[in-house]
Formats: C-alpha cells, structure tokens, sequence
C-alpha cells in the first residue's frame, strides 16, 4: 500500500516537472523568407534539459556543459542505494529473529526479546523507507539542477561587477547619530 502511494507521488511529480510550461521566451520568428532567432548565443533549452535529466539521470548537467556534476550525482545514487540495502538486509534478518521468536525458535539475536526485536524490525523498516524517499528527493534534485542551470546559462555575468565599502552616516529620527560602513555593489 505505502510503495503504491510512494509510485504515485513520484509518478505525480515526475508529471509536474516534465510537462509544466518551461519555456516562453525562446521562440523563432519566421519573417517571409528572413528567420529571425531570439535565442542568444550560448542558450540551453531547459524542457530539453529538463527532459533529458528525467529520462536519464545526469543528460541534463552534460547537455548544459557541467559535466562535473554527473559523478556527484551518481555518487549521491550510489551511496543511497548501498543504504537501502543495508537498511533491509538488517530489516530482513530481525524480521526472520522475530518470526523465529514467535514460533519459539533459536535466532541470531539471543539477547533481544520480543518488543526489543520489534522495535529494531521497525527501526531498521523505517530507515529503508526514508532512504527510499532520499533517491526519489536526488533524483528530483538532479531534474531541478538541470533546469534551473539552462534557464541561468545565458545570464549575464560581466566583468563590471564590483563592490566597494563607503562610511555611511546616519541621522536617527530620535536625534541620534549613526556612523557605520556601507557596501555599494555595482552591477
């Protein structure tokens, strides 16, 4: 019932992402036989982006040229499945302990009786199940990455950003008198 329900809003979110409106601004438009393109150099089309990290994980950072984020990604995948594993080989094995109990067995784990081993079967479910939710949130995060960088990759970032401080003083409506030192950002 709760894998369903997690299907569900993955399959709900993953809906959300690649079919919501990403982009109205890059368009052509054809002038009799002049075409006309809006795109400026550089531009990276975020649905195609978007589309590319949900089909596969990591297309999307290489097709906006950061490449450098895929092993980050797959590291992040690799870590958390190592985890799920963990968390349910564990949840397995004191899962049979507590059957085992039940039918009044010996079990790999002596020293625990029953509300011990129940309490370690839930624990160790429970930590499978949010390591569930973890893949689901960094393969989400990789769809949002590569959007989120297309939409950003012709903004501009010009040399002519600069900040410098200046004194500042301030007069208080009280009477009082303020001095301090200002940060001017010029972009």
């Amino acid at each position: 019932m709760k894998r369903a329900m997690i299907l569900k809003g993955f399959i709900a979110v993953f809906v959300l992402l690649v079919l919501h409106p990403l982009d109205g601004i890059a368009q052509q438009i054809k002038a009799d036989t002049l075409s006309i393109n809006l795109r400026p150099e550089g531009y990276k089309d975020p649905k195609k982006a978007t589309i590319l990290s949900a089909i596969i994980p990591g297309a999307g950072q290489v097709y906006n040229g950061k490449a450098w984020k895929v092993p980050i990604l797959y590291g992040g995948f690799a870590t958390n499945i190592y985890f799920i594993d963990f968390n349910n080989r564990r949840y397995q094995a004191l899962k049979e302990a507590l059957f085992q109990f039940d039918r009044q067995e010996p079990n790999n784990f002596p020293n625990l009786n029953r509300d011990g081993l129940v309490r370690q079967v839930n624990f160790w479910r429970r930590n499978r199940d949010l390591n569930y939710f973890l893949f689901i949130g960094i393969y989400a995060l990789n769809i949002i990455d590569a959007q989120v960088d297309a939409h950003l990759s012709t903004f501009d970032v010009s040399d002519d950003l600069s900040f410098r401080f200046e004194p500042n003083i301030e007069t208080l409506t009280a009477g009082g008198t303020l001095f301090g030192l200002s940060m001017k950002i010029n972009f």
